[in-house]
């Protein structure tokens, strides 16, 4: 054995400090720190580390998506306890059909069918229910009620049709005699009646059902009641502030209607439309939802319905019974000046100052003819009792008649010199034609044939409104020269 084996292991001497150790630590720190500031300085060389140069960034407390459905699955049960479901199981069956929801599930019973309803009401809402009720009763009542309307217009289109067969059936010779005196009758007009109408032009002229009023619309904002044939003033409309563009009689209004009913209707460049009656001065009631000028307005042949016409490229349709809009109607790339219905009223024309017509089928509010041919806006539209001619008169100087059957122009009028202001068939068999414009003269032409019969000369100023009475005995006009004449055969 060595010596080196034979000696005893070295001990580890320990060393005793005596003071404070704090010099020591911090060269020991010191010493930890240099060698730490050596290895990232060379992590950063190695490309090892990446430290940023003072920018920071937000993190947001987000809960877990497993958390957030936790809670509203928790929000859904204590909603759900909360909703009163009734007990009858036809109830719940029909509940869940208003919703949409099957009424019942493979296995369901009436207990779980129950608390399904709870659960579908805890989502969509306890409201959803009522809500949808309520549409569903106002659409039943809408279909009945439009079924009713439209019964109504065929019974209208039945008449028109028994009445052209009749009239089919008239020989010939009678009917060119009758066609004949007409004509000499049409001949014979004459100015028999002048009245200063108000101290602004007189937009508008309309005559009562009844042919015992006429209703003149003024710039001044007034709307006047003219008994006829006397001219004398009944009542004046005060409610408007700017000009008026038009007022029309109720088809109904001092035949079947009250005094107190809703009779007249006018609307004004503001976009304002007001309703009136025939016992007050002030308006009944007022139409509001165009947001630019409202050039006409038109009664519907059933007196429930009315259409309205703007420059906000819009034409609507109001319900007047309901007392809210059914139809909001784009077509027109510029406004809309004039309406007119179809004698059956299941059509309604449309004149615009895009030199475009258009008839729209009122049962699905497309539309079924485009009239195209004008070179200039068209300011007036109207319907033959035909039920097959539409005239529309424009600013290019002429008034064309249309063919439905076919939906081309059947005659182009050269009727004046100057924009066409209005058309109007004869109410009663359109054996006649209408038309005023600014060449200070309305003219009456022969329907068909379109051969000029009379020319009414004697305003002196434009020609913006014109008539003709339901019974057919009389014509009226309206002028920028402040008065409105009517016009008599001897």
């Amino acid at each position: 054995m060595s010596d080196s084996e034979d000696a005893a292991p070295a001990m580890k001497r320990t060393r005793v400090y005596y003071g404070s150790l704090e010099e020591k630590e911090r060269e020991r720190l010191g010493a930890d720190a240099m060698r730490g500031g050596d290895a990232v300085k060379a992590g950063i060389e190695a490309g090892n580390i990446n430290i940023s140069s003072g920018e920071t960034m937000d993190m947001e407390e987000r809960v877990s998506e497993r958390q957030q459905e936790a809670l509203a699955a928790f929000e859904r049960r204590r909603r759900a306890r909360q909703i009163m479901v009734s007990t009858d199981d036809a109830e719940v069956k029909a509940g869940l059909r208003a919703l949409g929801e099957p009424i019942t599930l493979f296995g369901e019973g009436p207990a779980d069918r129950r608390e399904r309803l709870r659960s579908v009401l805890s989502v969509v809402g306890p409201d959803a229910l009522k809500k949808s009720r309520r549409e569903e009763e106002r659409a039943k009542r809408s279909q009945d009620e439009c079924q009713q309307t439209w019964y109504h217009l065929v019974v209208r289109a039945m008449r028109r049709l028994e009445a052209a067969r009749a009239q089919r059936e008239v020989a010939e010779a009678t009917r060119a005699i009758r066609q004949q005196e007409m004509h000499k009758s049409l001949r014979n007009l004459n100015n028999f009646c002048s009245q200063i109408g108000d101290d602004r032009p007189i937009s508008f002229c309309h005559f009562s059902p009844d042919s015992k009023m006429l209703a003149t619309a003024s710039w001044s904002g007034l709307c006047k009641l003219w008994s006829v044939p006397d001219c004398s003033l009944i009542r004046t409309l005060r409610g408007h502030n700017t000009n008026v563009g038009s007022i029309v009689f109720r088809p109904q209004a001092g035949v079947s209607l009250d005094q107190s009913d809703v009779s007249l209707a006018s609307c004004a460049t503001d976009g304002s439309v007001k309703l009136w009656n025939l016992q007050s001065d002030e308006p009944v009631a007022d139409i509001e939802g165009h947001s630019e000028r409202v050039s006409r307005v038109s009664w519907h042949p059933s007196g429930r319905f009315l259409g309205t016409t703007s420059y906000d490229n819009l034409r609507r349709l109001w319900d007047l019974e309901v007392q809210e809009e059914i139809l909001h109607q784009e077509g027109h790339s510029k406004g809309v000046h004039d309406i007119h219905f179809h004698p059956d009223g299941s059509l309604a024309a449309t004149g615009g100052l895009d030199a475009f017509g258009r008839v729209w089928d009122l049962r699905t509010g497309r539309c079924v003819v485009f009239l195209e041919g004008h070179l200039k806006e068209i300011y007036s539209v109207h319907f033959s009792p035909n039920g097959y001619h539409i005239a529309t008169g424009s600013g290019d100087n002429t008034c064309k008649v249309w063919e439905l059957r076919n939906r081309k122009c059947l005659y182009t009028v050269p009727a004046h010199q100057n924009l066409v202001s209005a058309v109007r068939f004869q109410p009663t068999d359109g054996h006649f034609l209408l038309t005023g414009a600014y060449d200070n003269t309305a003219k009456v032409w022969s329907h068909p044939g379109w051969t000029p019969l009379k020319t009414l000369a004697g305003h002196e100023g434009k020609v913006m409104g014109v008539d003709v009475s339901p019974d057919g005995k009389l014509i009226a006009t309206s002028s920028y020269d402040r008065t409105f004449k009517l016009w008599l055969t001897e």
